[in-house]
């Protein structure tokens, strides 16, 4: 089974949703994801994102694009995070997805090659966050084939018959957005119950939500009906607030504790005990 597949597995079967955060390759410093990756995961992270920098974020908000920016200008690139993945993954729990541009992909070996590469270096599943559901099934193909789980994103203004389309087509978990815009920090909570509830029927897969999730609060309101939140820029936020060097992983871990306090110990509405 698929790393991701049996973290969620577990979840579920323990009553318990999961965070995943999100991290950007090479930020604040490249030195600095192994310590970063520890932390989230001595803090209570499920699954950690970590997202190869681009040039052209569409979706990121200022903080993670500011994030991206800096690591390109320090010449991070798809390779740099690989050989840095392949360092630290025996010594991590945490199941590790790539978020990465379906363009980074196709310059980084194509789909099957960027798949080989990730597998390899032992990431285990994949998301393409600008890859449209009409032009994804290579992508999504090569990554199952190194058996990568795969996932795209579904927006708040998707029809139910075109998420239930793009449902079908993932595997692992469904990228359900929270809000409508860009990543960045919010003060109120989403509410996503109606749109997770909708799409429980169409998929048996974990959902995880994202965008603009800051808070315990945001953290609580979200996994009351979702498996997963994923929390990005509150959490690059603080890692640019400590600087690089072990204060970053620090304040990375002292923030994914605190949300980990919202996470409940009751079962996942709508979610099958056991079920990937």
């Amino acid at each position: 089974m698929n790393r991701i597949d049996a973290i969620f597995a577990r979840a579920r079967s323990s009553g318990s949703p999961l965070l995943m955060p999100f991290i950007c390759g090479g930020h604040p410093s490249l030195g600095d994801g192994p310590g970063l990756l520890r932390a989230l995961e001595e803090g209570g992270a499920g699954i950690v994102e970590i997202g190869f920098p681009f040039s052209d974020p569409i979706a990121d908000g200022p903080v993670i694009a500011a994030a991206m920016h800096a690591a390109l200008e320090r010449g991070v690139t798809p390779d740099a995070i690989f050989r840095q993945v392949e360092s630290v993954r025996a010594g991590l729990g945490v199941g590790l997805v790539a978020m990465v541009s379906a363009s980074i992909v196709f310059r980084a070996g194509g789909p099957a090659g960027f798949a080989r590469r990730a597998a390899a270096a032992g990431f285990d599943g994949v998301i393409y966050p600008d890859a449209p559901l009409e032009e994804a099934a290579e992508l999504l193909s090569a990554a199952r084939a190194e058996g990568l789980t795969a996932s795209l994103l579904i927006a708040p203004t998707t029809s139910p018959e075109r998420a239930e389309a793009i449902a079908g087509a993932c595997s692992g978990f469904v990228y359900l957005l929270a809000r409508t815009g860009i990543t960045g920090e919010r003060g109120e909570a989403p509410d996503v119950g109606r749109r997770v509830a909708r799409l429980r029927e169409a998929t048996p897969l974990p959902i995880a939500c994202g965008f603009g999730i800051s808070t315990p609060e945001h953290v609580r309101a979200v996994v009351a009906h979702a498996d997963a939140a994923i929390v990005g820029s509150a959490l690059i936020r603080r890692i640019d607030q400590a600087g690089p060097g072990g204060s970053a992983s620090a304040a990375a871990g002292s923030f994914m504790a605190e949300l980990s306090r919202a996470l409940p110990r009751a079962p996942i509405p709508g979610a099958a005990a056991g079920s990937a």
